[in-house]
């Protein structure tokens, strides 16, 4: 029988990112053919897809975790193959490990400086470690795709199906209000383009202003009026533009988003909103 050499079983795992003593026991069946190891291990490893990084991974997770004084929260978007392993039991403690250090620990700019800290819940371990041994046990590939860490006042939310994620931030002097899980759920549900009036384009603001205020005019009130009239419909005008304040509030429609955080004394300053997948 010829010797498996390091070299003929690291390549082998290069071509299938199976673990190395699969690798090894395929080739060692297969006499050192290579051709016919692959077949071996495609017999035996279910889904087994060779290279995996032409692998797409288009199912996965937005997970959040949100510091309990609501200082500051997280969000991150681990990607996979398949819907039953984006909620496999591994999957979902790679996502919990994976917001805790970023929430907890010293931050990071980006996915592989996070990978490369330790984790949380295994003493010796790194995150990254623990993406290798998902992968291994789970036979997909996995990517940590983005991260975010935002100070607060701030809230995260993850949509039940894990595939949408929400971190809102405000002012204020209540940072745990129920009110601020509220918002980001609605975020999650209207998907609102802008969080403040002040960031549309100027000009399309100007123009609607103008617009309304010539229609205000032709009805002879005094200017004071006018003014509140036009006020009002800049107001109707910004919540069906997508701007998240002037919006009714879906847990209230009888008050805007803006009134409700103003009743607990807050104030919506921005939000970042991922879908799974998309940019």
């Amino acid at each position: 029988m010829p010797e498996i050499t390091a070299e003929m079983v690291r390549s082998l795992r290069e071509k299938t990112d199976l673990p190395m003593m699969d690798c090894k026991k395929a080739l060692t069946e297969a006499n050192g053919n290579e051709e016919q190891a692959i077949k071996i291990l495609k017999e035996r490893v279910k889904n087994f897809i060779m290279k995996s990084g032409d692998r797409v991974t288009s199912e996965g997770r937005v997970a959040t975790l949100t510091a309990k004084d609501g200082s500051s929260a997280v969000m991150i978007e681990v990607q996979c193959e398949s819907a039953p392993v984006s909620r496999s039991e591994d999957f979902v403690f790679l996502c919990d490990q994976l917001t805790k250090q970023l929430l907890n620990g010293p931050g990071a700019a980006t996915p592989e400086a996070l990978i490369a800290q330790p984790a949380p819940d295994k003493p010796g371990t790194t995150l990254g470690g623990i993406i290798e041994d998902c992968m291994n046990r789970l036979r997909e590939k996995l990517v940590v795709a983005r991260i975010l860490k935002l100070d607060g006042p701030v809230v995260g939310y993850t949509h039940h199906d894990g595939t949408l994620g929400v971190l809102l931030r405000a002012t204020g002097d209540k940072p745990t209000a129920e009110v601020l899980k509220d918002v980001a759920m609605h975020i999650a549900a209207l998907n609102p383009k802008f969080c403040l009036s002040d960031e549309m384009d100027p000009s399309v603001v100007a123009a609607e202003k103008e617009k309304q205020a010539a229609e205000a005019k032709k009805s002879g009130k005094p200017d004071s009026i006018i003014d509140k009239i036009v006020a009002g419909k800049m107001r109707v005008f910004f919540a069906q533009e997508g701007v998240l304040v002037d919006q009714a509030f879906a847990k209230d429609d009888t008050k805007t988003v803006e009134k409700a955080l103003a009743d607990s004394g807050l104030k919506a300053v921005a939000f970042t909103r991922w879908r799974l997948g998309q940019p």
